[in-house]
């Protein structure tokens, strides 16, 4: 992948992601604050707790850090998948805002 096609579908997921939470806030399921700066978008939750989500243009990944840990997504020309296996990105950033917002969100491209 280039880099313009990697800025092109990071950009994509970015956006996905910033209107996903408008999409929850609009339906009073949760109170998620999305703050972004350039590459990075941080979520915190009502209980202060945060995810962030953040652009590694020199490996072609997207980051994410939660709770739980931290992982690393590339693009597999259909999805942004985990390094380690745990999964594509938009169903594990559910989980993960899931379980720091104490209700059930869904996340999607």
């Amino acid at each position: 992948m280039t880099d313009p096609e990697f800025m092109d579908r990071a950009e994509k997921l970015l956006k996905a992601v910033e209107a996903s939470c408008d999409r929850i806030n609009a339906e009073n399921r949760a109170d998620i604050d999305n703050q972004r700066v350039g590459g990075m978008i941080t979520l915190v939750f009502s209980n202060k707790s945060q995810i962030v989500i953040n652009l590694q243009k020199p490996l072609h990944e997207v980051w994410l850090a939660a709770k739980s840990g931290g992982y690393h997504y590339k693009f597999d020309k259909e999805q942004w998948l985990d390094t380690k296996g745990q999964g594509e990105f938009f169903a594990s950033l559910s989980r993960y805002a899931s379980e720091q917002a104490g209700c059930p969100l869904v996340f999607i491209v």
